[in-house]
């Protein structure tokens, strides 16, 4: 009979056949799934990548050997460490890994992941907490976007600062309220398509197979999308996303209309990629400015990124847009409150507008929350990587993503 142990004890590091990698498993706004430091992984990139996938069970589409959600939106990760420049403290990869695919996307950034960043670098000890309320300028390498995002920092009984996660602030997509995380982002347009209008112009008309001329706005101010009436496409606007997942054709004609307005933007062939994310939009029925439905890119979001709120954002003020049509409230001035409505509620954004160009938008501001859930080593099978044969990245060696 094997012995049996009363008292309770740490997990066996399963050292004969797995490798076990430090992770926090946290929720960023709707979004959620495991962050690393940087330094922890694989140097050589395809290593580093198979490290990935093997951690979230891809391209399984059950996601069922690993942490993945079997969900885009639950099938997400995090990768940061210091930052090795001085317009920015920290440095994050955000890497995007399909339930059902085989490759790691690390082009295109995260708002709602972004927002548990500064969070796990306190947690971790990579970031000090300054004062009741800590900032910090966090660089996204994917696309090289600057962010200053601020965390609640209180101190205990003893004088030691944490992160609150507990407070007042209420994102649609996600239950109950927390503390807020406010994220200010700089200079955003042309993240991933190079321009706030790839093409020039607020409004193209693209040619579709099947389909016809579609009027759309191909636009780009932190996630690259195209926006276009659901009417257009056979939709109301209004539907739920289990309504469109389950709409195959109008699917179809989303991703007719995707393949060509991605070429359109300059980003070539998007057939394998997660951009542009595709918005149909309608006049609001509750208040806002808008009501949007988004596909990331094929499947319905819950509730809408938070790059893609900004960026449809920035469409409604953008006279002579899809978005703008449809829009109400006032949209013009240097500061600009935009409401975007989506499936769960309804996201606010705060644009910043250069007073002699009306095109160029400097800054936008939002309130996520973010929550640590849970805290370990995250395995996968030695076979995949053995640190002893492939060593981690050292501390001063720069992510090539």
């Amino acid at each position: 009979m094997s012995a049996v142990s009363a008292a309770p004890r740490r997990w066996a590091s399963g050292a004969g056949s797995q490798t076990a990698i430090p992770s926090l498993f946290m929720r960023g706004g709707t979004s959620r799934g495991p962050f690393f430091d940087a330094r922890t992984l694989p140097d050589d990139l395809p290593t580093r990548d198979a490290v990935l996938l093997a951690a979230l069970g891809s391209p399984d589409a059950r996601q069922i050997d690993g942490v993945g959600g079997a969900h885009p939106l639950t099938s997400k990760l995090g990768m940061v460490r210091p930052a090795g420049t001085a317009e920015a403290d920290l440095e994050w990869t955000f890497a995007q890994i399909q339930p059902g695919g085989d490759t790691v996307d690390t082009s295109a950034n995260c708002g709602n992941m972004l927002a548990a960043v500064v969070p796990f670098a306190i947690e971790t000890g990579m970031l000090t907490p300054a004062g009741d309320r800590t900032s910090a300028r966090v660089l996204t390498r994917n696309t090289g976007m600057v962010a200053e995002i601020t965390v609640p920092t209180p101190a205990d009984g003893s004088g030691t600062r944490y992160v609150s996660y507990q407070g007042p602030a209420r994102i649609d997509g996600v239950p109950g309220t927390a503390a807020a995380v406010e994220i200010g982002f700089l200079d955003t347009a042309g993240s991933v398509a190079g321009a706030l209008l790839p093409t020039g112009r607020v409004r193209d008309t693209v040619d579709v197979p099947d389909i016809g001329p579609v009027e759309v706005t191909l636009i780009d101010n932190g996630q690259p999308l195209v926006i276009v009436a659901a009417e257009r496409l056979g939709a109301t606007g209004y539907e739920t996303p289990a309504e469109i997942d389950a709409d195959t054709a109008l699917k179809a004609r989303v991703e007719a209309l995707r393949l060509v307005c991605g070429s359109a933007m300059g980003l070539g062939d998007v057939t394998s990629r997660n951009y542009p994310k595709m918005t149909l939009v309608a006049p609001p029925r509750y208040g806002g400015a808008l009501s949007t439905r988004s596909l990331i890119p094929r499947l319905c979001h819950q509730s809408i990124g938070v790059l893609a709120a900004v960026t449809a954002a920035t469409a409604c003020a953008l006279e002579g847009s899809v978005a703008h049509d449809l829009a109400d409230g006032d949209l013009s001035g240097a500061r600009i409150e935009v409401s975007v409505e989506h499936p769960a509620g309804a996201f606010d954004v705060t644009l910043g507008r250069d007073p002699g160009d009306a095109r160029r938008f400097t800054r936008s501001a939002l309130v996520r929350t973010a929550r640590l859930l849970m805290a370990g080593d995250l395995f996968v099978p030695r076979s995949v990587w053995d640190p002893a044969t492939a060593p981690t990245a050292s501390a001063l060696q720069k992510d090539s993503a």
